[in-house]
């Protein structure tokens, strides 16, 4: 297989100076902790705004987009370099098809990411997306089975469409407050993180907005409606996520296969030999033993 192709990050150069030297300031945060590669897996079901986040976190089109075609169709690994650092992003299809998790689609995706490293999952939905329901569940749950509830120590959930009027007359912060927790509640369950050890997976939640109508302020930065530059927020977020003392989940042969069925039990084996050897095999030399004597003796005696 081919190597892949690390390019220059050079549209960094295109987004607003206030921007650039956000970002700049993060990638030396990284290279500081001797963090000299970084790797997200972008994740979630079909048309939640996966490419899009991609294409703005890297500055350009690296990933097509189409209102035809909600996601890429295989995975794709997009990776630039500075300063000796290297940002690796890697864009997935939808994992729902027909109303169902594909274990088709998350097959492909194991595979593809197989001896790679994850060390920040983006977990996009839309924020104006109202509710959640039992698909939300086993999108979680699929994750988890796949790569382990580890991942979730690594996660980061996105909303996507943030530019938008909260209904029912709430505040954008209450909406937003709203929406997370729902989500949220939904991760937990699907990957059964009790509450006991809710506060070990605290996962944070970063909003996008990846259209053209997105605001901006005098920097000439994209921002929220709360007024807040989005792109460096969310690379900030990912940069304390990888930076957090949690080890990234590196995908091996052994996690997308699951264990071996012929050594299920093999750790019980010296266990059941040493049982059978003072339970079984030690009376039964006891008692040809002692048959062996009364043999010996004559009959008569």
């Amino acid at each position: 297989m081919a190597a892949q192709l690390i390019r220059e990050w050079t549209a960094i150069q295109q987004f607003p100076a206030a921007t650039q030297e956000k970002l700049v300031d993060l990638l030396s945060k990284l290279k500081n902790q001797n963090v000299s590669t970084l790797t997200i897996l972008v994740i979630g079901k079909s048309g939640v705004g996966k490419s899009s986040t991609v294409n703005s976190i890297i500055g350009e089109r690296v990933v097509t987009v189409s209102a035809f075609q909600s996601e890429t169709p295989r995975p794709v690994m997009v990776s630039r370099s500075r300063s000796g650092f290297t940002l690796n992003i890697i864009d997935t299809p939808g994992l729902v098809e027909g109303g169902y998790v594909s274990d088709q689609v998350l097959d492909t995706i194991k595979r593809f990411l197989l001896n790679k490293r994850i060390d920040a999952l983006l977990y996009v939905d839309r924020l104006d997306a109202y509710r959640v329901d039992n698909l939300d569940k086993q999108v979680v749950k699929a994750i988890t089975d796949s790569f382990g509830k580890e991942i979730w120590h690594k996660a980061l959930v996105v909303l996507t469409h943030a530019q938008l009027s909260p209904p029912d007359g709430l505040s954008y912060e209450e909406f937003f407050s709203k929406r997370s927790e729902s989500l949220l509640r939904c991760v937990r369950q699907g990957a059964q993180i009790s509450k006991k050890n809710a506060k070990s997976f605290a996962i944070p939640v970063a909003l996008v907005e990846n259209s053209g109508r997105c605001n901006k302020n005098e920097s000439d930065e994209k921002i929220l409606p709360t007024g807040s530059p989005w792109i460096p927020n969310l690379v900030h977020m990912i940069t304390d996520m990888a930076l957090n003392g949690k080890d990234g989940i590196l995908v091996d042969k052994k996690l997308i296969e699951g264990p071996n069925a012929n050594d299920r039990g093999k750790i019980f084996i010296p266990v059941i030999l040493a049982f059978q050897y003072l339970l079984v095999i030690k009376p039964i030399q006891k008692w040809i033993k002692d048959d062996v004597v009364r043999e010996t003796k004559p009959s008569w005696a």
